[in-house]
Formats: C-alpha cells, sequence, structure tokens
C-alpha cells in the first residue's frame, strides 16, 4: 500500500488520520466550532485531522430532507476554516461541473457511496489532480473497487483513497465485513478510510430518512483500526440531536476525544 502526502503528513502511514466534520454545512458557526475543537483533539493526540463537511447532500431521502447551504457559500465556510485553521479540507461532489469548483478549496474530493460508479463524476473529480476517495456503495464488494479506482488512474491520478461504509444487508440495514480492510490496503493497494458513521446507518429507518445505531460506532472503528485500517471518517456535531441531517448516526463534539484516543492507542498497538 502507498501511503499519500497531504501538506505536511501521509495518508496511510505511520500514524492514524481522521476525516470527521457534519454530515451537511448547516452554518458557518457550526463549522467552525466543530473543526477547532477537532483540530485541538486531533493535536492532543498526535492524530492527523482532515475536516469533513458537505456543501449539499444530494443522495436524500425525500425531497424534504436538509441538504446544505449549496456550493457557493458552503466552500466559502470551508475556504475560511482552511486559511484561519490551516486545516486539509474534505467534501463530497456530485455533479462533474462541481469537481474544479471544489478543487479551488479542498485537498480530497469525495465520491457519494451512491454515486461511486458514475465513470463522469469520477474522471472530473480525477482530473483536478486531487486527491480522490471514493466511498465504496453498499452494492458492491471490495474488489469491485479496483475497476473504480482504475477510472482514477486513467487520468494520471494515483491518489486514491477508498472508503468502507458498510454493506447492504436486507432493507434498512448495512453490514460491515472487515475483511475489505486488508482488501482494499493489501490486495487492492489503496489506504482504506472506514466510515464508522455511516456504518451504522439504518436506511430509510424513520420511513422519509434514515435512522441509525450510533451506540455501534465505537465498537465498529476500534474493530476497523484493530484489522488494519488506517484512516477513520466521523461525523460529529456539537449536538447531534438538534443536526438536521444524520443526527442519528453522528458523534458528539464531547465524545470524541475518548473514541479517537482509544482508536489511535489500538493503531499504535497493531502497528
Amino acid at each position: 500500500m502507498k501511503p499519500i502526502k497531504l501538506n505536511d503528513f501521509e495518508i496511510g502511514a505511520n500514524k492514524l488520520t481522521i476525516l470527521a466534520g457534519p454530515c451537511a454545512t448547516e452554518s458557518e458557526e457550526i463549522s467552525f466550532t466543530t473543526a477547532k475543537k477537532l483540530k485541538e483533539i486531533c493535536t492532543r493526540l498526535n492524530i492527523n485531522f482532515i475536516f469533513k463537511t458537505s456543501f449539499d447532500k444530494a443522495n436524500r431521502s425525500s425531497i424534504n430532507s436538509y441538504r446544505g447551504l449549496g456550493i457557493d457559500k458552503g466552500l466559502k465556510i470551508l475556504e475560511n476554516i482552511k486559511n484561519s485553521l490551516n486545516l486539509p479540507i474534505v467534501t463530497d461532489i456530485h455533479e462533474p461541473n462541481q469537481a474544479d469548483i471544489a478543487a479551488k478549496v479542498c485537498d480530497i474530493i469525495q465520491i457519494p457511496a451512491f454515486l461511486c460508479r458514475q465513470t463522469d463524476l469520477v474522471v472530473a473529480a480525477a482530473k483536478t489532480g486531487k486527491i480522490v476517495n471514493i466511498k465504496k456503495g453498499q452494492f458492491l464488494s471490495p474488489y469491485q473497487m479496483k475497476s473504480i479506482a482504475s477510472k482514477v488512474l486513467s487520468c494520471n491520478n494515483d491518489k486514491i483513497l477508498i472508503t468502507e461504509r458498510g454493506a447492504s444487508f436486507g432493507y434498512n440495514n448495512l453490514i460491515v465485513d472487515m475483511r475489505s480492510v486488508k482488501i482494499i490496503q493489501d490486495d487492492l493497494g489503496y489506504p482504506l478510510v472506514f466510515d464508522a458513521t455511516h456504518s451504522v446507518q439504518l436506511p430509510g429507518g424513520h420511513g422519509e430518512s434514515s435512522s441509525g445505531e450510533k451506540k455501534f460506532v465505537e465498537l465498529l472503528a476500534k474493530s476497523a483500526v484493530a484489522a488494519g485500517a488506517k484512516c477513520l471518517f466521523f461525523e460529529v456535531h456539537p449536538n447531534p440531536e438538534c443536526a438536521l441531517c444524520d443526527g442519528d448516526n453522528m458523534l458528539s463534539l464531547d465524545e470524541c476525544e475518548r473514541v479517537f484516543d482509544i482508536c489511535n492507542k489500538i493503531f499504535k498497538l497493531v502497528n
């Protein structure tokens, strides 16, 4: 597995990397508060930190679901956080024409799970030259990610991350196969990001929105690191009960330090 250089650290090397932040951008205050606190925690714990939030979440259960602040306002907030806190940024795109716009601010462009096989979207992200984080679709095996990664490689971009976020298991349920960590990192050769919060999602669990079982987030995060995962992904909010989307899955800011700390200790033991 080849680590990926980002600023002054390497993703997939000898230090745990965490991608974390609110599901969708709700306000500059919430985004900035979350980013600042997460940076402080990760600095204390000597963990690489990349701030994540989405200017738009187009893959929603309902037409009434909250999506974010939109590309112009959302990216402006991300740019302010990047510059004022000196943080690398990851966000998702849903349409090919968003790639170049997002690349002006973001260090990593993320491909949503449901869109991971959309060739034009993946190629547009790859052509920016930025790191591309491909979230594995709930309908795909880890081995099938090889052909998707090849779309990025076809653009002379080998800066690829692959995110595991569970596989569909019947209706309204996801299950994680930890063999995916070894397959993606050893067989395919890419750093794996384990999405601990989306993996506990219950799609459509509330009828017109997803629900989730947050009580399993820590368990799955620890398991993934014990299996060899080099990176973790968490959606985090100052007050998940009041979050406008994915509140059932997200960690609160108050929970993060303890969860990050134990995952980091497991990472050091394994590595």
